[in-house]
């Protein structure tokens, strides 16, 4: 079976974002999810109650015996919470799935502006995790966290995107929406130059788990032997319909739509 995504990420018992989030993309695309989970968070809607990270050599054993029986066309990284935990899911990779490509969301804010990750940790993912990387995919925040470059134009999003890239991945898609303007920009940089994705802005609370999904949606693409800018545009396109059909649940920002594109029982 082509598409077996390996996703490690945190768990988000609000089922938005993280780990739920990500399996229902990656199942909905047609592609065979497989996890590891990083942390628990206790969330909903309105923001993120508790978080408690997984052990670290448990982090690793999940994807040892993932990787070691079902194998993967594709690693997506999200929420790691500490250094510690990107250091053991990082020496997994390098020794089991390193010619696999990987997709990174750098996480480290909620939209609730809970901080996931460790100030400590940023060095850390920046150093060990981004130069693996077949894209990463940052939204404005986590790329000023990268670059300490203040992004709030297109043009400081090039900035920050070619910054990023000196730090080793292959591609960045830094992703646009905390920008005011009424069109969406998304940037794609690779080695071959830059896309600017652009799409109209919806006006909509029903956002959370949008990094989650994006990210996951790229990865399936990837795995199942599309392009970096292929993955990206189906990607995108996924997830605006997804948004488009949120089914408004919650008090705060409600979760999308992940299964769209399925049909549902009679």
């Amino acid at each position: 079976m082509k598409g077996r995504v390996l996703i490690v990420a945190g768990s988000d018992s609000g089922g938005g974002a993280g780990i739920q989030a990500d399996i229902k993309a990656v199942s909905a695309l047609n592609g065979y999810a497989m996890t590891a989970i990083a942390a628990l968070t206790a969330q909903n809607t309105t923001g993120v109650y508790g978080v408690v990270p997984v052990d670290p050599a448990f982090v690793a054993l999940q994807m040892k015996v993932v990787l070691e029986d079902i194998g993967a066309d594709a690693v997506k990284i999200g929420m790691l919470a500490n250094a510690a935990v990107i250091e053991a899911v990082v020496g997994e990779y390098e020794a089991r799935a390193v010619n696999v490509p990987l997709v990174v969301d750098p996480v480290m804010i909620a939209k609730s502006g809970h901080f996931l990750l460790e100030p400590d940790a940023v060095l850390t993912l920046r150093k060990r995790l981004l130069p693996l990387a077949e894209i990463v995919t940052p939204n404005l925040p986590e790329a000023e966290a990268l670059t300490d470059i203040p992004v709030k134009t297109l043009n400081d999003m090039r900035r920050a995107a070619e910054l990023i890239r000196t730090f080793g991945p292959k591609a960045v898609l830094l992703k646009g929406g905390h920008l005011e303007d009424d069109r969406l920009s998304d940037l794609l940089l690779t080695e071959d130059g830059e896309v600017v994705f652009e799409s109209a802005r919806v006006h909509t609370p029903h956002t959370h788990g949008t990094g989650c999904t994006l990210a996951s949606a790229i990865a399936t693409g990837i795995a199942q032997g599309m392009t970096v800018r292929d993955a990206v545009a189906c990607a995108r396109a996924y997830v605006e319909q997804a948004i488009l059909t949120a089914p408004g649940l919650g008090h705060g920002h409600g979760p999308l739509n992940h299964l769209h594109t399925v049909k549902p029982f009679p």
